[in-house]
């Protein structure tokens, strides 16, 4: 597949599965890709956004007039319980990767949609864990997350499976894991989580268009089938303003916004 494409549609890249097309994407593969992408920004004086997994985003349905560069760096190398991994791997393959070698310390990240560069950027976390824990040493280029060092701990393969079971069936007990979302759409609060006072303030089942707040876990927002940005940024008004009616507290978006 050709590395850089014009006009193509942001959609597919997300798990929200919603958003418009961007002028210019570049996949980038290794640093020397990331220097022509970099260049080509630089000469036509245009905006940029990295994008890993594609959650944690909303892209409008607008698009956006600028290159995306979708990171597709996925080296993976390990030296005792560390491990050099580059920021366009999955969470998931790298949950993975670090089980059959032996090292625990990231089972509570199965099941976050996104990659490792993603991942240091929002300091990923679950389960009462955190990426940033683990993190050691990042190697970056014009502020881009090129590969990042983690320190494990040498684990039994057994149990880590079996821990990584237990993370399983917790999300798919509590969240809508059978619709596309962009994972939780708020910040929590300190002593208070964002999508029980969402429940709280009634508004679980509340749907606007083909978007609609879970009724599995209220920070989410899914996508019925063809949910478009505005309907999202809808309803994500409707959580901000009626908390704060309710609760006088005010509710932050996690999601990064892409085009608007």
């Amino acid at each position: 597949m050709n590395k850089f494409q014009k006009d193509v549609s942001l959609a597919k890249y997300t798990t929200f599965k919603i958003g418009g097309i961007a002028k210019y994407f570049f996949r980038v593969s290794n640093k020397e890709d990331l220097n022509k992408a970099i260049e080509f920004i630089r000469e036509k004086s245009l905006p940029f956004f990295v994008l890993g997994g594609g959650s944690n985003v909303l892209v409008s349905d607008k698009g956006f007039v600028g290159i995306v560069i979708l990171m597709n760096n996925k080296k993976i190398e390990i030296e005792d319980n560390k491990i050099i991994v580059e920021a366009g791997v999955e969470l998931n393959n790298l949950v993975k990767y670090s089980i059959k070698n032996s090292l625990t310390g990231l089972e509570w990240a199965i099941g976050i949609p996104g990659t490792v560069g993603g991942a240091v950027k929002v300091n990923a976390h679950a389960f009462g864990s955190n990426f940033s824990e683990l993190v050691k040493d990042t190697k970056e280029d014009n502020n881009i997350i090129l590969s990042v060092e983690l320190e494990l701990k040498n684990g039994n393969k057994e149990k880590c499976k079996k821990l990584i079971n237990e993370y399983i069936k917790k999300r798919e007990n509590t969240q809508p894991l059978e619709y596309p979302s962009a994972g939780c759409i708020f910040k929590n609060i300190p002593n208070y989580g964002a999508g029980r006072l969402i429940d709280k303030a009634g508004l679980k089942g509340t749907q606007i268009g083909e978007a609609m707040i879970s009724n599995k876990h209220a920070n989410f927002i899914i996508n019925l089938g063809k949910a478009n940005s505005n309907d999202v940024i809808k309803l994500i008004e409707l959580a901000k303003e009626t908390v704060k009616e309710k609760f006088n507290l005010e509710l932050k978006e996690e999601i990064k916004y892409l085009g608007f």
